[in-house]
């Protein structure tokens, strides 16, 4: 297998995960899909360089916060104001009925996605991470540089304020 498609597969395994941790940066759905081209862009220049080291989707978190902090450097450079928050994005859907899709399935997806952008960092990056990007907590730690439990603890912080603030008819 060449690496058009290994970078095919990646692409289609990881573009979702990829574009729920941009959209967890920047709050616009519209950005964030073109930061996540660019980061596969990015990505099929330096395949040669991944060594497997680690997972993939660590690899692509790296290069999309790179990409995004690249971004915002020339924001500022520029001048150019912030995109908003204002948004509206959608959940991956997933064929597995964990917790957390019985939680989003419940919820209206607009009153959530609000209540996700009122959350602090790193929280709502966490929820976004684990809710839209399917991520382990294993890997939700290591893209963001902290321990396992820290993800843990935090996504769970994160969804009982999710759940103070989103009303759910049972």
């Amino acid at each position: 297998m060449g690496h058009t498609d290994s970078m095919d597969q990646m692409y289609r395994k990881h573009s979702q995960m990829i574009y729920a941790f941009l959209l967890s940066k920047c709050g616009d759905g519209v950005l964030a899909e073109e930061l996540a081209q660019e980061t596969f862009y990015q990505a099929v220049k330096s395949i040669d360089r991944f060594k497997g080291q680690s997972s993939a989707s660590t690899w692509l978190c790296g290069i999309a916060n790179n990409v995004w902090l690249t971004y915002l450097r020339k924001q500022k450079r520029s001048g150019e104001i912030f995109p908003s928050d204002e948004d509206e994005a959608c959940f991956a859907s997933s064929s597995a009925e964990s917790p957390e899709d019985k939680f989003i399935r419940k919820a209206d997806n607009l009153t959530l996605m609000q209540a996700l952008h009122e959350l602090k960092e790193p929280m709502r990056e966490v929820l976004y991470l684990r809710l839209m990007g399917d991520l382990s907590f294993r890997e939700i730690g290591q893209i963001m540089g902290q321990s396992e439990n820290w993800a843990r603890v935090t996504f769970y912080r994160g969804k009982t304020k999710l759940l103070e603030g989103v009303k759910i008819d049972e």
